[in-house]
């Protein structure tokens, strides 16, 4: 049966009247029995804000509130606790707290039962609303929190990559016309002696530190594929090329390298970036191999879905982290000692600015880059 308050009755005057005056022994109570972190001053607001809703609750009972009084109310603790960094738990256990107590005092207060269990729903009610809107609050401000941080970090990054930039421009200016000097002197070397020692090995370490050169470049620039020369380019032709150059480093590193690359998967892109890209998987791949004491195999295999042409580059190195896979293409990450953390974040921008997607899978078998790039739609017309 549902119990009914006459309309005359204005409220709850006697379970009003009993909390006034037993005010003060609830609140010490409950004060005792507070979970505060280490903070100080934490406990001395609890208290405060504690006695402010206890107010508001005696105001309900004399239908003297709003709910724009407790959210109020809910905002000011809720950012209180916010700008001290302060868990959202104990606060939730406080507020329960200091409810459970009130309540069991006018069960034990000899009250009519008819005004004990109105007063209940009523005191119920307002305390939900009041968790209700502080944690929404807090929630809302904490999250506007990381919001800043990460714009922080956002920017912190973009300073660092605008100061990278300028390095950059001064860094290829200063190296680029002497080494390609030297570059140029090895291949006249190379025609005049074609059978002297060494030149080819000379050539292919000068070729890796221009690209290295090349790599700081790229990052530095904004929009590279709206400077770039597009063209048809084989994977075949090109996979083969980068192989051909990283040769050396394969025999080194007693390395088995086979491929199996579908003659049809063409695509339209920047030849140049598309090779720096491939010839930065590749490296690490055989960086990873090179640790291990027993088979060192790098696998590479295309296949071509519809419009997509996939180039799966794998290796039986050790695995990578589930860790490491969230931040490796994060630029500056690196997990190498003398590695810049460049490579695969000027990967990963080069392919997406070709319409493409670059991923990394890994476990205790094997890792594998994956490359998605949309296949040359012409292709057909071209080749006839």
């Amino acid at each position: 049966m549902k119990i009914k308050l006459k309309s005359n009755e204005n409220g709850f005057n006697n379970t009003r009247r009993f909390l006034i005056d037993n005010k003060e022994e609830i609140l010490k109570l409950w004060g005792k029995e507070l979970k505060v972190n280490t903070n100080s001053n934490e406990k001395e607001s609890i208290r405060k804000n504690g006695a402010l809703l206890y107010e508001l609750l005696l105001r309900s009972l004399g239908n003297n509130i709003s709910e724009e009084d407790i959210k109020l109310l809910a905002y000011n603790v809720a950012k209180e606790r916010a700008d001290m960094n302060i868990n959202i738990g104990c606060f939730i256990y406080n507020v329960n707290l200091e409810r459970s107590m009130i309540l069991k005092y006018i069960n034990q207060s000899g009250l009519p039962l008819e005004e004990i269990i109105p007063t209940i729903e009523i005191i119920n009610k307002q305390f939900d609303l009041f968790c209700y809107f502080a944690v929404t609050r807090y929630t809302e401000l904490i999250d506007l929190k990381l919001q800043e941080k990460n714009l922080i970090i956002s920017r912190s990054h973009n300073d660092r990559l605008a100061i990278l930039g300028q390095m950059s421009s001064s860094f290829v200016h200063e190296f680029r016309n002497p080494l390609t000097s030297v570059i140029g002197f090895v291949k006249l070397l190379k025609n005049d002696n074609p059978d002297m020692p060494y030149l080819d090995i000379i050539s292919k370490e000068l070729e890796q530190l221009k690209f290295r050169i090349t790599q700081f470049l790229h990052i530095s620039k904004m929009n590279i594929v709206n400077e770039s020369k597009f063209e048809m380019i084989s994977m075949k032709s090109l996979i083969e090329e980068v192989a051909d150059f990283l040769y050396p480093s394969i025999v080194d590193g007693n390395i088995n390298i086979s491929s199996r690359i579908d003659p049809e998967a063409i695509v339209f892109g920047d030849k140049n970036e598309l090779k720096q890209v491939f010839l930065n998987i590749l490296m690490n791949a055989i960086d990873a191999v090179r640790e291990n004491k027993g088979e060192r195999n790098i696998t590479i295999h295309t296949d071509i879905n519809k419009e997509i042409v996939s180039i799966s580059i794998i290796n039986n190195g050790p695995p990578i982290s589930a860790e490491t896979l969230k931040l490796i293409f994060e630029p500056f990450y690196t997990t190498k000692k003398l590695g810049t953390g460049i490579g695969l974040y000027v990967s990963k921008n080069i392919i997406e600015n070709h319409n493409g997607k670059i991923s990394c899978f890994s476990n205790n078998e094997k890792t594998m880059f994956q490359i998605k790039l949309p296949i040359y739609k012409d292709q057909e017309e071209s080749i006839l």
